[in-house]
């Protein structure tokens, strides 16, 4: 088929008509303007000659003996190779019903005789154009498909990996808990036994491993929770925020008590989700907001407000904030901003609390407070779907 010059002077159109006077009219004024012309007398001559030259458009007389125009367009429209070929009917038959019959066989034009040769150029060039936008959309929408095809499948194989890893990640995790606890328990029976034989550096070791043995339990158990959130979630269901902070209160009462915190809620409203993974999310932050406290009392806020599609929660704490150079960091696995020693916990907190409100189709960022402290907010969808 012809390329994107089909709208320019070099477009080959074959011409088909009975009389030897019309062809001769048409041709050569499509021929002053620089077209290559082909000329055909009779519906089949003109199937034959479409297939050997392949047009770019074609003008087809209707009145011709054998096959009429409109028999013949319609077998050029029944060939694979051809049907995309623009045709322009010709024809003294100016009634709306020769017209529409015309259109009826795959025409894209309607011209009466006799042919004024100013607008049978004009609609030529017309055609044209459109025929080779045709084209173009059509080739840029399949290399749009054969894109979308490979991105497919690039995803396909990634959900596949991620779930591999995923599985992998939990039988590591789950299989290493065992040794963990016997070198623990282990470490303890020798300290309580020969504790009459062991100096003051002995006692000490022991507990350095011992704790190390309890952090690596800790981290173990973090990763386990990261790893299940895509695996082991529960379909979306009714939450009420308010019961949710009722139960992650009591969960942190002692902590609470400890640090002598005042909790403040805000309305809370009902939302669609996995009501065990949001009880987490909000866990993960108020302890966060109750371990990274200043000198004052801990004073958290929690409350939610409208956004387009979903809810936007807000946890306000008045700790020692978080540097605006740090925000994107900390929701990264294993990225501390303090020394274990100062904050204790294995780094893996809030980059749990980002999977989970990903999962739930929204997203996680912290802001400074006012008067010092920082807000932690994330989205959620109002569907409970997903992202």
């Amino acid at each position: 088929m012809p390329t994107a010059t089909d709208s320019s002077s070099t477009a080959t159109i074959l011409v088909v008509d009975d009389l030897p006077a019309n062809l001769e009219l048409v041709a050569g004024s499509l021929e002053q303007h620089g077209y290559h012309v082909v000329v055909a007398q009779a519906g089949d001559e003109a199937l034959e000659r479409a297939q050997l030259v392949r047009p770019a458009l074609i003008l087809l007389d209707v009145m011709m003996p054998g096959i009429n125009g409109f028999e013949t367009c319609r077998r050029l429209k029944a060939l694979d190779d051809l049907r995309d070929i623009p045709v322009v009917f010709m024809s003294a038959r100016a009634e709306v019903g020769d017209k529409l019959a015309g259109f009826s066989t795959g025409a894209v034009d309607y011209v009466t005789k006799p042919v004024d040769s100013a607008e049978l150029l004009a609609r030529v060039e017309t055609h044209l154009a459109m025929a080779t936008m045709r084209r173009q959309l059509a080739a840029q929408n399949h290399l749009l498909q054969r894109e979308i095809a490979s991105r497919e499948q690039a995803q396909a194989a990634l959900q596949r990996s991620n779930a591999e890893l995923e599985q992998l990640a939990y039988a590591a995790s789950h299989d290493m808990q065992e040794p963990l606890r016997m070198i623990a328990s282990y470490l303890q029976l020798i300290e309580r036994r020969y504790a009459d034989r062991l100096d003051a550096d002995g006692h000490e070791f022991i507990g350095f491993a011992v704790d190390g043995a309890k952090r690596m339990q800790a981290l173990i158990n973090d990763m386990l929770a990261y790893s299940r959130v895509g695996t082991k979630g529960r379909a979306p269901a009714p939450v009420d925020s308010t019961e949710l902070m009722r139960v992650v209160r009591e969960q942190l009462r002692l902590a609470i008590e400890e640090a002598g915190a005042v909790i403040e809620l805000g309305a809370l409203p009902q939302v669609r989700g996995d009501a065990a993974q949001l009880a987490q999310l909000l866990q993960n932050l108020l302890s966060n907001a109750l371990k990274f406290r200043g000198s004052a009392p801990p004073r958290i806020r929690v409350e939610c407000n409208t956004v387009p599609g979903g809810w936007c929660f807000s946890v306000r704490d008045n700790g020692i904030g978080i540097a605006p150079e740090y925000a994107e960091r900390i929701f990264v696995m294993f990225q501390r901003l303090h020394s274990r020693k100062a904050y204790p916990g294995t780094g893996i907190g809030l980059a749990l609390c980002k999977r989970i409100v990903e999962r739930h189709g929204g997203r996680i960022w912290v802001e400074p407070a006012d008067g010092g402290g920082s807000v932690f907010k994330f989205t959620l969808a109002r569907d409970g779907q997903a992202a």
